[in-house]
């Protein structure tokens, strides 16, 4: 029985006490990065922190008042090709309007001229008319005259 107890420990302690081999790739990890590669990350992370520090106190200071003085010239300028965008559209817009204009003007002329027709038409027939009844009131007024002498004594 002890042999049994013995044997299982021993396989307890394999299967769930992996301190063994945490301790050995521990110390195969600091020799491989301590010992062989001698400090070469650890240089490697302060050159790159060195990098950072100098990117974050001198170039992104005189990059970013570049960015203000060209990021106000090109405001400037695009200000300034929005109003000549602005001033072509309304050209276009403009002589757009002025076509239809045309166009509209030749219609209204057409339909000017043809009321002008029709008011001389519309004229000439009032005019007909007029002189037909103008003759009509005539011949009836000479006939009450003629009838007025005759019933005059005198």
């Amino acid at each position: 029985m002890d042999k049994i107890a013995k044997d299982v420990g021993d396989i307890q302690s394999r299967l769930i006490d992996h301190r063994p081999i945490t301790q050995g790739e521990i110390r195969y990890f600091v020799r491989e990065f301590e010992e062989k590669r001698g400090y070469r990350e650890g240089r490697l992370l302060e050159n790159i922190n060195k990098m950072v520090v100098e990117a974050n106190e001198q170039v992104m200071p005189k990059c970013l008042q570049g960015m203000h003085e060209h990021l106000f010239d090109v405001s400037t300028r695009l200000e300034a090709a929005n109003h000549m965008a602005q001033r072509v559209q309304q050209r276009e817009l403009d002589a757009h309007q002025r076509d239809q204009l045309q166009a509209g003007s030749g219609q209204d002329k057409e339909a000017w001229e043809e009321f002008l027709r029709e008011q001389q038409r519309l004229k000439d027939q009032v005019d007909e008319e007029h002189a037909k009844a103008v003759g009509r009131l005539s011949t009836q007024y000479s006939e009450m005259k003629k009838d007025l002498e005759k019933m005059a004594p005198f």
